[in-house]
């Protein structure tokens, strides 16, 4: 502990990310913040195939239909508010079109399939214990699409059923994929409208989830990241928050992100992120003069060392960033 703050120790993780692993995250807005800041790395991955989740029942439905590769057809969606939508989906799917609507829907059910079955890893970060469930089929839709209230359960999660559910299911996914890693986290983006004291609750209840999944499987196959502890304890202040003072900051989400790579990715891979990130703030450079023979010389290096890189590590896909540079050149 240093004299201002609490430093949380992490766990010294068995298995680490390397660039040869598929990498699969799913839940909540946290889920999106670390898989963005892999995927701006180049790293193999899938972010949220069904959307953003929040309670481990639509986490686990989802994990489900992937598993099953499940084919979405007219009867899965319906339409509400000039869109079609499904129940199962974040409304990021939702579409006028019912054909485009099922087309995305479908093909990323398609991709997040294989690349569950093929992942070294997949991280699962539960947000809530209360969920709704819709009154019509007495199951639990994982987005509302602002249908009415009274059409909805809203009740919290009983520690020992979702337990048990997830035990089954963890062991489907790993008779699936005998290799895959699952660590889970607890989003530390608090669901204010439920009110401080029942967020405190909800939180509560997905850490015992959490926890007594971990001592019903052997340590090298699940694992859990202190991500709410890291911003509670370590953090702690307002000013690590968005100006809704409910979502983290850029700061935050930088730190956290920090504190994961220190200890989720091996030396390896650091060092070739190292070179990827710089290749990365490359893209993002705005020169005074675009056609100007420095900035030329500039693109020319750095297409070279793009190159390079792709030749040393094969398997490293930085191709959008390789056509980045390509593509100014020949503006």
């Amino acid at each position: 502990m240093s004299r201002f703050r609490t430093k949380i120790e992490l766990p010294d993780y068995e298995k680490k990310l390397d660039y040869r692993d598929k990498i699969v995250l799913m839940g909540s807005c946290f889920a999106e913040s670390i898989g963005e800041k892999l995927t701006s790395r180049c790293f193999p991955v899938d972010v949220n195939p069904f959307g953003i989740l929040y309670n481990p029942v639509s986490v686990g439905n989802s994990l489900e239909l992937l598993m099953e590769e499940k084919k979405f057809k007219d009867k899965d969606i319906f339409f509400a508010n000039g869109r079609w939508n499904s129940y199962h989906h974040h409304s990021r799917f939702s579409h006028q079109d019912k054909k485009i609507c099922l087309e995305e829907i479908n093909k990323r059910v398609t991709f997040g399939a294989e690349q569950l079955r093929q992942a070294g890893f997949l991280f699962i970060t539960f947000g809530t214990a209360w969920v709704y469930e819709n009154r019509d089929d007495e199951k639990v839709v994982s987005n509302c699409h602002k249908q009415p209230v009274k059409q909805f359960l809203r009740y919290r999660l009983n520690v020992d059923e979702t337990v048990a559910r997830w035990e089954t299911l963890l062991t489907r996914l790993w008779e699936m994929n005998p290799g895959l890693q699952v660590i889970f986290t607890v989003s530390p983006i608090r669901h204010w409208k439920d009110g401080a004291h029942e967020n405190q609750i909800s939180k509560s209840v997905l850490f015992l989830i959490i926890e007594t999944l971990l001592n019903r499987f052997e340590k090298g196959r699940i694992a859990y990241f202190p991500s709410y502890e890291i911003v509670m304890d370590e953090l702690r202040d307002y000013r690590f928050y968005a100006p809704d003072m409910v979502h983290l900051g850029d700061t935050a989400v930088d730190y956290i992100w920090e504190r994961f790579s220190d200890v989720l990715i091996t030396k390896d891979s650091l060092s070739i992120m190292n070179r990827v990130e710089k290749l990365r703030r490359a893209t993002e450079h705005r020169p005074f003069d675009e056609h100007g023979r420095d900035y030329r010389l500039f693109l020319d290096n750095q297409l070279t060392q793009a190159d390079k890189l792709m030749k040393q590590y094969p398997f490293l896909n930085i191709q959008d960033i390789l056509e980045y540079f390509l593509r100014k050149l020949k503006e």
